[in-house]
């Protein structure tokens, strides 16, 4: 049974304290799920319950955390982000209810020599799989949600121009010693540097995606690869590039 650590769009964690936060649930739903003697473990003695409960829980953790990172990061990643949870769960379970169903023979015996019973293991696996993953994923969404709130105003926001005002920013484009703005209420230009742009950026979750282009998480309505090449489509329609310099690091953020 397994968890896996998960941004609110889906991303690995990109640092230490998600991390953390990760492993924590994990430890925590396995001292849970011990002390509950959960799926008949609870005629076992204690050491043997608890060993067996965090040993799986830790080991499917890890396993977690590469089918979120490796896996789904070549062959890309459903758009909504439930189905995510779901074909992460599944991935995740197919071969680790062979090591639960090894540890639970070794630890308490088990027997899964009817199809009833292997089906019956595969359905735990993915039940306990799918319920940590979105546990994960909403304690990270509330996570972020307050630490976004709590923090102050990109300084950024001051140099909108006044038609500009109160618009969502969605991406920055380089253009010659011009910034053009794309926002929820149009274009515009300024005269600015991007990379001084990108510094007062900051408390918008965001990311340069090319030498050119800063670009908004919450402008994105799309991230497509191909070609050796990829993109990220803006609610407006305009797609901007994803230089390969910075496509790894958005992928190991989850853009992808």
């Amino acid at each position: 049974m397994a968890s896996t650590p998960n941004t609110p769009r889906w991303a690995p964690y990109d640092d230490l304290t998600g991390w953390l936060r990760g492993l924590g649930i994990t430890l925590a739903a396995a001292g849970f799920l011990a002390f509950a003697g959960a799926f008949r473990s609870e005629r076992a003695p204690w050491p043997a319950r608890f060993t067996y409960w965090f040993g799986l829980m830790v080991l499917g953790w890890l396993w977690g955390m590469v089918v979120s990172n490796v896996v789904f990061s070549r062959i890309g990643r459903p758009r909504s982000i439930w189905l995510r949870v779901a074909a992460t769960a599944l991935v995740l379970s197919i071969p680790y209810s062979a090591v639960v169903g090894l540890a639970s023979v070794l630890a308490f015996h088990s027997n899964f020599s009817r199809p009833a019973d292997i089906a019956a293991l595969f359905g735990a696996v993915f039940a306990v799989s799918a319920v940590m993953i979105a546990l994960n994923v909403l304690v990270d969404r509330h996570t972020r949600g307050a630490t976004s709130a709590s923090s102050m105003p990109a300084k950024f926001l001051d140099r909108l121009p006044l038609k500009l005002r109160g618009a969502e920013i969605w991406a920055v484009e380089a253009e010659d010693h011009y910034l053009r703005l794309h926002t929820s209420k149009g274009q515009d230009l300024i005269l600015m540097r991007l990379s001084d742009a990108v510094a007062e950026l900051e408390g918008i979750e965001g990311a340069q995606t090319h030498r050119s282009w800063w670009v908004a998480r919450d402008g994105v309505t799309e991230a497509a690869r191909g070609d050796g090449r990829a993109t990220l489509t803006l609610k407006d329609g305009v797609q901007a590039p994803v230089s390969r310099t910075h496509a790894r690091l958005l992928r190991e953020r989850g853009w992808f």
